[in-house]
């Protein structure tokens, strides 16, 4: 007999016990079907927090209910699989066969989590197993589910749509075992497996910034991985980073890893290098709770604890579904081809469901024939849905992830636009305000002498780069609209002109943030620096932006140039999210941009690449449409019959200019603008809308300290608003300029100066263009109507293949009916976005300038 160390649960109520009876103790609690990782934390207190809930004799054990309810949900989830197999054979649905215990391991988490106090759930996944957690987890009606499997079903909403098992929810539905409502969220996904992980952290931290749950105890995520994934995509890890920073953490993440141990064909040897595919959780202390799928009563009591765990630590935990994929990578896939040892030792084996039933019938839980009853009551359930589903004509457009509840008002025309100025008492408040600080604050002395020059500016009635962000960013504040401003060193700015956190050079830790000390009752500011990270991050503030559209969301890149290694969710998510997903989102994106010899991969934030992914046509003009046209599908279908048959009682007149037609019908908004004024205006307009459109604003560098480069607050009082075009002041129509130069950001200031050496400025106008897309072609028209002689050259600093050439060109010549041709003056095409050599550079920069002022 041996004294069992005070550091062991194993003895429960005994302290002591003899070898083998240590031995076995020990081996039926790490030896069996759980596989626990957590001695590497570094709170000897977390470990010992973990060993109770596991080596405590009995702990571990269901009662009889438990047992009953883990039998329904496992029919539910295996049924479900087995019911679609039946009735779309030929259909994909990357089914959850192997794993079916995923669906009541998720609703154990549920359920622990809502008693514990949990009423929201944000979950994230890829498309493997979603039919049968937006089924059996969500709660989606059936009907809507299984209509989607009918492609001669008309959409009820205008976009692509995408395929089924991408698709998100938001469900509110009675939590049976805490007796209280809850919210489930699923995020729709791309096939991007892991691309929607940062995404949900960002929806999470949003809801509970909003709900003031500063704990994590009233909204949480969910994210399921699979394991070929999980340890192969760099996402995740990126994701993981965010766990613990303080503007950036959800107090905790459940991930839940469906570990099928293969990726399509490829094998664990030759897809990861680690042991396990979960071992990236451990570079922030995440316990890793392995477990074999085929045993629910442990699967059930790993979720409790997970649940637990994430109540009591809010950190991150990992439960690794250790289990098999039972067809190929999707239903018409064949697996034999590369796995046939695996696949035979499969297809011999019985479904988990088979094998509980075996367990608690022997041990009479449940008789075969209760067990075949509650079979039997689903698959009628499944049955009746399917009818239901056959008699729709309309697929449901009930998958909205994120509904802004009192947002959208489907039955009312679009409100014109409002005028974004602000009066300038308020304005001048603002500006004090954020060139104040306490008395008593230990100011650096050169950010003293940068406050100082923006006290001199207001009492010019000036602003610069800086001062007209921050008005436009103070404004909104005092709207009470919450802003966040969000990125790699924005606290200070790359270009050190921002300084929205001020640091005490005397007391460690200190700050001030003078834009959330503007009133007693405006909203908050959230400027936060992010790690270094742009997929990661720009995911996170995507997130972030989808609960609440009376805000404003904005990411900066360090450089517009990386703004490249967040692509995937610049493609798959900002620019098509609307049309995919009927997801609105009013995300803003600064991109620091401009030739200034600084070499290829600080010069460029590729607007190319933006303008390409827009979706209007470069051939046709748009025209206002009659209202009730922006209504959803069924609606609108429904008003223009009637409207062509006279029955509605309407006219076709309507208040909506061609400019806000064209904001509502773009899929994301492209501008460079070249003015305080114009950046003031932008983003106060993003919030003015009646809808929300992601926004790219390529930013300046050498602008943002420019002498030029300045607003008056005569362009940012009442009754003023963002100017889609500026017209040029010194020659604002002339029958004899031979030349008309057209341009975007900060080219302009180029060109001015060049016009002004060669005194040319009564001779050629110089137009810029601040919003690049949706394109101005209204304003276009009208600039050249006061220039009718004049030929249109377009000017910019990138090379032809590159920048906007491609984009406006097209336009240009459909605003003006093919009247005109169009000429460009830049840089020749290049592979490099631009030269690294400071001399070449210098020498493209005179050559473009000398062919734009060519008559």
């Amino acid at each position: 007999v041996f004294k069992l160390p005070s550091s062991t649960r194993i003895g429960g109520v005994e302290k002591e016990l003899p070898l083998k009876e240590i031995r076995q103790r020990l081996q039926d609690v790490y030896c069996r079907n759980i596989g626990l990782e957590f001695m590497f934390l570094q709170q000897k207190n977390q470990c010992d927090w973990i060993r109770e809930r596991f080596e405590i004799p009995g702990i571990m054990s269901l009662e009889k209910g438990e047992k009953r309810t883990l039998m329904a949900r496992l029919i539910r989830s295996t049924r479900f699989e087995e019911f679609l197999a039946r009735k779309y054979p030929s259909e994909k649905r990357f089914g959850l066969e192997g794993c079916e215990v995923l669906i009541p391991a998720l609703k154990q988490i549920i359920d622990k989590s809502s008693e514990l106090g949990v009423d929201s759930f944000i979950m994230g996944m890829p498309h493997r197993g979603r039919l049968n957690v937006l089924a059996n987890v969500a709660r989606k009606p059936l009907d809507q589910i299984f209509a989607q499997f009918d492609s001669a079903l008309e959409a009820s909403e205008e976009g692509s749509g995408d395929v089924k098992y991408h698709l998100g929810t938001y469900e509110e539905r009675l939590n049976h075992a805490s007796n209280r409502v809850i919210n489930i969220s699923l995020c729709a996904n791309p096939s991007h497996l892991e691309a929607v992980d940062p995404i949900v952290q960002g929806k999470t931290r949003a809801e509970q910034f909003y709900r003031g749950d500063s704990t994590g105890q009233k909204t949480m995520s969910i994210l399921i991985h699979g394991d070929a994934a999980f340890c192969g995509q760099g996402i995740v890890y990126e994701t993981f980073h965010l766990s613990d920073l303080p503007d950036y953490s959800t107090k905790g993440t459940i991930h839940v890893v469906v570990n099928n141990q293969i990726g399509f064909t490829t094998d664990p040897r030759f897809s990861r290098s680690s042991p396990y595919c979960t071992d990236v959780a451990k570079v922030v202390g995440a316990p890793i709770f392995h477990v074999n799928a085929d045993d629910p009563e442990s699967v059930m009591h790993v979720c409790k604890v997970a649940a637990e765990w994430r109540n009591t630590w809010q950190k991150d935990c990992v439960i690794d579904l250790v289990c098999y994929r039972r067809n190929g990578h999707n239903e018409v896939d064949q697996p034999m081809f590369t796995q046939p040892r695996m696949y035979q030792t499969i297809n011999k084996h019985r479904n988990g469901l088979e094998i509980y039933r075996d367990r608690i019938v022997s041990e009479g839980t449940v008789t075969a024939d209760e067990f075949q009853q509650e079979v039997q009551k689903y698959d009628e359930i499944c049955e009746t849905a399917m009818r239901v589903a056959k008699e729709q004509s309309h697929a449901e457009d009930k998958w909205l992830d994120s509904p802004w509840k009192g947002f959208f008002n489907s039955g009312a025309p679009l409100s014109p636009l409002r005028s974004t100025g602000v009066v300038e008492d308020r304005l001048m408040h603002i500006g004090r305000k954020f060139s104040t600080p306490p008395s008593d604050f230990n100011l650096h002395p050169g950010l003293k002498r940068v406050l100082n020059q923006r006290a001199e500016m207001l009492n010019k009635r000036q602003v610069d780069w800086a001062l007209g962000e921050a008005l436009a960013i103070g404004s909104l504040l005092m709207d009470n609209t919450h802003v966040r401003l969000s990125g790699q060193d924005v606290e200070r700015g790359t270009f050190s002109h921002r300084h929205h956190v001020l640091h005490d050079q005397k007391k460690d830790q200190t700050t001030f943030r003078p834009l959330n000390h503007l009133s007693d009752d405006q909203a908050v500011y959230t400027a936060c620096n992010s790690s270094l990270s742009e997929f990661g991050v720009l995911g996170f503030e995507l997130g972030f932006s989808m609960h609440n559209p009376n805000s404003l969301v904005i990411w900066e890149a360090q450089f517009g140039d990386f703004s490249n290694t967040a692509q995937c969710i610049i493609d798959q998510f900002i620019s098509s999210g609307q049309a995919k997903w009927v997801r609105q989102s009013g995300l803003v994106l600064l991109l620091p941009h401009g030739y200034e010899g600084m070499g290829p991969e600080h010069s460029s934030g590729r607007p190319e690449r933006f303008l390409q992914l827009s979706s209007d046509d470069p051939d046709v003009v748009p025209v206002v449409k009659p209202p009730g046209a922006h209504r959803s599908r069924k609606h609108r279908l429904s008003f223009m019959a009637k409207f062509a048959s006279r029955e509605a009682d309407v006219t076709p007149v309507s208040d909506v200019s061609l400019e806000l037609q064209q904001l509502h019908d773009i899929n994301w908004i492209v501008a460079n603008c070249s003015t305080p004024a114009s950046l003031f205006h932008i983003l106060r307009r993003q919030v003015s809308l009646d809808f929300r459109k992601p926004l790219i604003i390529f930013t300046p560098k050498s602008l943002l300290r420019h002498p030029e480069a300045r607003s008056s607050f005569d362009e940012m009082s009442e009754g003023t608003s963002f100017q889609r075009v500026l017209p040029d002041t010194h020659l604002p129509q002339s029958t004899s300029a031979q030349t008309v130069l057209f341009c975007t950001g900060k080219v302009y200031y180029d060109l001015t100066k060049e016009r002004r050496q060669r005194g040319l400025d009564d001779r050629i106008p110089i137009v810029r263009v601040e919003q690049i897309c949706p394109f101005p072609f209204d304003r276009v028209e009208e600039v050249m109507a006061s220039y009718p002689n004049a030929s249109i050259k377009w000017v910019q600093e990138e090379p032809k293949n590159q920048g906007y050439w491609t984009y406006v060109q097209p336009r240009f010549l459909t605003a003006l009916s093919h009247s005109r041709q169009i000429k460009y003056v830049g840089r020749s095409p290049a592979a490099a976005s631009a030269t690294g050599n400071k001399k070449q550079h210098q020498t493209e920069l005179e050559q473009f300038l000398d062919d734009a002022m060519r008559q």
